[in-house]
């Protein structure tokens, strides 16, 4: 017995006083998403991209906002939907600790206003998605002030009006051998 307590001695602490010193973490541990709704601008990339459906993108009953969520119960830390976020709204952190009392806090939420169509007047989009595309062509220096203006009332017409009143561009597209666009006039 005498020999057994000589080689723990010996051999020290083989365990971790974890909750009374905090644990080192690798550099790519991967731990809770942290989102921050400021930045998204609610395309649903994230919400495709999870294979554990721990995000879901649903449109209110009223029709007038999209709600993202996220329940951290469902989440396996794959972060797929940072990979996959155009604004780089959810990050992977460090935290780990998620044990909660009740299970509804283990959700996260964000509201979302939905674009209405110039011409009919249904609910189709996001506006901060449209926004966001229409300032990245701006910030690019691709269009001027007036172009972006023309482009807004395309972008805030639904797909069904913009084929009736033809405002897609599809009408210059020609289809043959080879797919070429026309030069715009």
């Amino acid at each position: 017995m005498l020999k057994l307590i000589k080689k723990v001695l010996k051999t020290g602490t083989a365990t971790v006083a974890y909750p009374f010193k905090p644990l080192d973490l690798a550099p790519n541990f991967r731990g809770k998403p942290q989102y921050t709704a400021q930045q998204c601008i609610a395309c649903g990339a994230c919400a495709n991209a999870c294979p554990s459906n721990a995000l879901t993108m649903t449109t209110a009953e009223d029709g007038e906002t999209i709600r993202w969520q996220l329940f951290l119960g469902r989440c396996i830390f794959c972060a797929r939907c940072e990979e996959v976020c155009p604004t780089a709204a959810i990050t992977l952190s460090q935290e780990f600790e998620l044990a909660v009392w009740r299970k509804e806090d283990l959700f996260e939420t964000a509201d979302f206003p939905v674009c209405r169509c110039r011409e009919c007047g249904k609910a189709y989009a996001v506006q901060k998605e449209i926004d966001f595309a229409l300032s990245l062509l701006q910030e690019n220096g691709a269009l001027s002030e007036r172009q972006i203006a023309d482009r807004r009332i395309q972008y805030e017409t639904c797909p069904e009006c913009k084929k009736m009143h033809c405002l897609s561009s599809t009408d210059r597209i020609d289809i043959g051998r080879h797919m070429t666009t026309e030069a715009q006039s």
